[in-house]
């Protein structure tokens, strides 16, 4: 019975480490995940989001600038948030829309309710109403985006 005991005290026993704050008083650079996804704190607000849009890597950073001003633009008073290491948007506090992510070659926009809009988006999922948008380089349709976020800020929103 003792055995078990230490081998439960060492796995839960594990301390946390932070990355040491550099002698110039700034703050380090977030690290990529795979696929060159920023790791950023859980925070809710525009600062949250911006902290994660300065961190994604490339042309990624310029597209995160383009799609947060098109959701600004389209849904005034947007809420943001960054959750999971992916920033949120909603039009309600702790319910969200969209969200997007980094991956090696594309941004992929999750659309919570994405089998209510028209056109569908065309990338499927294991949900049942979430599709997804797979955006390369220079291959943003913005009025079409648009379009998908006016839909989807008018539609009930996901509680995550």
């Amino acid at each position: 019975m003792a055995r078990k005991s230490a081998k439960v005290a060492k796995k839960t026993a594990k301390p946390r480490t932070t990355a040491p704050m550099p002698q110039s008083g700034k703050a380090a650079k977030p690290a990529l995940l795979a696929g060159g996804n920023p790791q950023i704190a859980k925070g809710y607000g525009d600062a949250s989001v911006q902290a994660y849009i300065a961190a994604m890597p490339g042309w990624k950073r310029d597209l995160g600038r383009r799609l947060d001003v098109l959701i600004e633009r389209t849904v005034p008073g947007v809420r943001k948030a960054v959750k999971w290491n992916s920033p949120f948007y909603g039009v309600e506090d702790h319910v969200w829309f969209l969200s997007f992510h980094c991956f090696t070659k594309y941004v992929k926009v999750t659309w919570f309710r994405g089998t209510s809009l028209r056109p569908v988006p065309a990338g499927e999922s294991k949900h049942k109403d979430v599709r997804y948008l797979d955006i390369y380089e220079d291959q943003l349709d913005e009025a079409q985006f648009t379009a998908w976020v006016k839909q989807a800020s008018l539609l009930p929103g996901e509680r995550l």
